[in-house]
């Protein structure tokens, strides 16, 4: 919130429809479990009006960390939970070759795809990551920016105007706001 906020005066943290409706962007951060993330946002978000707000009508959506992860069909973390389904692809554990979980500290965000979010970044910026499970998406021409730990994994998705990030932007001082004010300029 406070990364937006320095951006814009214009930010809001609402569950509300009319907020959601009203809003030009929509974030999603997320942390913790997969489950414990669709529970709270099944229990506390008007998931009709996101969904109509975000697919219908084509809202900038940004999904952060586990708020990236709940795109997803389903996740597998703590058992298996249904997502929101908006992406195709699954949540499981990182494969990490022996590297330790969480996957905790600065790494480098590989681009494979051209998209908006990036705009004006360095090849290879560093952002920063807390996490111990990856998106693994279906479609690989959804997937805009992978890293390595380990393996690589993808670390930032595009399908239309649903974006997500496995990444802190928050956390990740001025390639961090570069990428927040990116999205905000998305229309």
């Amino acid at each position: 919130f406070n990364l937006f906020q320095a951006i814009s005066s214009r930010v809001t943290i609402s569950n509300e429809i009319a907020e959601i409706s009203n809003s030009s962007h929509i974030v999603l951060p997320g942390v913790g479990a997969y489950g414990t993330a669709m529970k709270k946002i099944q229990n506390s978000i008007p998931l009709h009006s996101l969904r109509r707000e975000v697919c219908e009508n084509k809202k900038p959506f940004l999904g952060i960390c586990v708020g990236m992860q709940v795109l997803a069909e389903s996740g597998f973390e703590f058992g298996e939970h249904k997502g929101l389904e908006w992406v195709a692809g699954k949540v499981c554990q990182l494969k990490t070759g022996g590297l330790p979980l969480p996957h905790i500290g600065w790494n480098n965000v590989i681009s494979c795809a051209p998209s908006p979010l990036f705009k004006g970044l360095e090849n290879s910026p560093d952002f920063y990551f807390v996490h111990s499970f990856a998106f693994e998406v279906e479609n690989p021409s959804e997937q805009i920016a992978v890293t390595d730990y380990g393996e690589k994994f993808t670390s930032a998705i595009q399908k239309e105007n649903i974006f997500g990030v496995q990444f802190h932007p928050e956390k990740s001082q001025r390639a961090g706001l570069r990428l927040a004010k990116n999205f905000l300029s998305i229309s």
